[in-house]
């Protein structure tokens, strides 16, 4: 069982941690100009190695523009060639740019290093684009009757959390696919139902919105380390 440690912190004076970044096991993406002494307390909470400062779509919106796990990085089309050329050479990883009209990819698809649970929005094309970069299978499907999959689910390779109200078979069909042990309901910042709006999660870490209330606390705990 991976233990991992639940830590507050903010980005922009502010709790939406999971909106301006994103994280897997060895890299932290930060916007560009991010100042790098925080950076660097950010990268240590998390336990990864490399900090690469980028844009997407000529935006600080990483998190909600982008899909990343320990073997890809999915972009939206959106995203100009130099954004593409230095996360493809800064970061080792395979990166690819999809092909769709819904250019907010980090809200439409959440993924780990064994399963991507993706938007019934996207084609079944544009998912087996997903599937090729990340090297996961993809299951499409609305979580809480929304098809927002990515901002209401947040996942590593342990566990999932996941917007209040999605239901028992929901959590289970997911659990299956992503591998984890189980998923938990949880909001985040003091009842925010979308959890992947405040949350960078990896396999060392779950850093959360300074925001976050003791019981949500809780919650993760059970999702992630329980």
């Amino acid at each position: 069982m991976l233990r991992v440690d639940i830590i507050k912190y903010d980005l922009y004076r502010g709790p939406n941690v999971g909106v301006y970044a994103a994280t897997n096991d060895s890299v932290l993406l930060l916007p560009s100009g991010f100042a790098p002494a925080k950076a660097d307390v950010l990268a240590g909470h998390l336990g990864v190695e490399r900090r690469v400062n980028a844009s997407v779509a000529n935006t600080r919106l990483l998190g909600t523009l982008l899909v990343m796990n320990n073997s890809g990085i999915m972009l939206p089309r959106t995203a100009f060639e130099d954004e593409y050329a230095t996360l493809k050479s800064e970061t080792g990883l395979n990166v690819g740019v999809l092909d769709s009209k819904f250019t907010a990819l980090g809200n439409l698809v959440c993924a780990n290093d064994r399963g991507a649970i993706a938007s019934p929005w996207l084609s079944r094309g544009e998912c087996d684009s997903i599937s090729d970069i990340l090297g996961v299978e993809v299951m499409q499907g609305r979580i809480a009757g929304m098809y927002q999959t990515g901002s209401v689910m947040a996942a590593n390779n342990a566990g999932a959390a996941v917007h209040p109200e999605t239901d028992e078979e929901e959590m289970k069909a997911f659990a299956n696919l992503l591998g984890v042990r189980g998923i938990e309901q949880a909001s985040i910042n003091n009842g925010i139902p979308y959890v992947a709006s405040g949350m960078l999660a990896n396999n060392n870490a779950i850093v959360v919105g300074s925001l976050t209330t003791g019981p949500e606390i809780m919650m993760l705990t059970r999702a992630f380390l329980g």
